[in-house]
């Protein structure tokens, strides 16, 4: 029997992957990257997926810093 994931709307995710970010943000890739290389933006690694938390980003875009 397979393993159902429920598919969970991205706006009740509390983790983001990278083109999840770059949709809801309206960010490029690249620029999503340089923020977390910068440390503006956190993330966790989990196996091979980088997994942005959704409140950072919320933070970063609400102040803009």
């Amino acid at each position: 029997m397979a393993r159902q994931i429920p598919n969970i709307p991205t706006q009740e995710k509390i983790t983001l992957r990278v083109n999840e970010a770059t949709a809801v943000s309206g960010l490029s890739r690249s620029t999503i990257y340089e923020l977390l290389k910068a440390g503006k933006l956190r993330a966790v690694k989990i196996g091979g997926r980088r997994l942005i938390l959704r409140e950072s980003l919320q933070s970063l875009l609400q102040t803009g810093a």
